[in-house]
C-alpha cells in the first residue's frame, strides 16, 4: 500500500494543485467523503463545496465549483469549473456575492428563470466565505 496520494486538480484553466498528500476530503453530490492512501477505485462528480486535504500535519481547503473526482492507484484527478485555495479568497468580495445573491433570492420564486442562477450563486458564496475563514492549521 502507497504511503501518500498523488492529487492533480485542474480547472479549464490552470493546474490548481499537483500534490503528494495523506489524505484527502471532498464533497459529492451524494456527500462528503475521504480519501486514503490504498483506496479502492472509482468516480463520483463533485458538487459545489470544499475540498480538503492534510500534508506534512497541515490541513489545506479550496472551494471547488461542480466536477468530478477520479481514484485509480492511489493517483486522484480532480476536474472543477473552479477551484480556490483559502488564501486566495477575497473574503469582502465572497460577502458581497452572498449578500447579493440573498437579495436577489428574495424578490424571485422557484418558478422565475433566474431562482437556480441565484441559488447557485449564494451556494458559491456561501462556500467561499466558510473556506477563507479557515487558515492551514499545522
Amino acid at each position: 500500500m502507497a504511503e501518500k496520494l498523488k492529487v492533480e486538480l485542474v480547472t479549464p484553466y490552470k493546474k490548481v494543485l499537483s500534490e503528494e498528500v495523506d489524505e484527502i476530503t471532498a464533497t459529492g453530490t451524494l456527500g462528503e467523503f475521504g480519501v486514503l492512501p490504498g483506496h479502492a477505485p472509482f468516480l463520483t462528480s463533485l458538487k459545489i463545496g470544499e475540498l480538503s486535504y492534510k500534508k506534512e500535519g497541515g490541513i489545506f481547503n479550496l472551494a471547488v465549483n461542480w466536477g468530478y473526482f477520479e481514484v485509480e492507484n492511489d493517483t486522484v484527478t480532480v476536474l472543477v469549473e473552479t477551484a480556490e485555495r483559502a488564501d486566495e479568497i477575497d473574503l469582502e468580495r465572497a460577502k458581497a456575492a452572498l449578500g447579493r445573491a440573498e437579495e436577489a433570492l428574495k424578490k424571485l420564486t422557484p418558478e422565475d428563470k433566474q431562482y437556480r442562477v441565484y441559488e447557485a450563486a449564494l451556494e458559491r458564496a456561501l462556500i467561499r466565505v466558510q473556506v477563507a475563514g479557515k487558515a492551514v492549521r499545522r
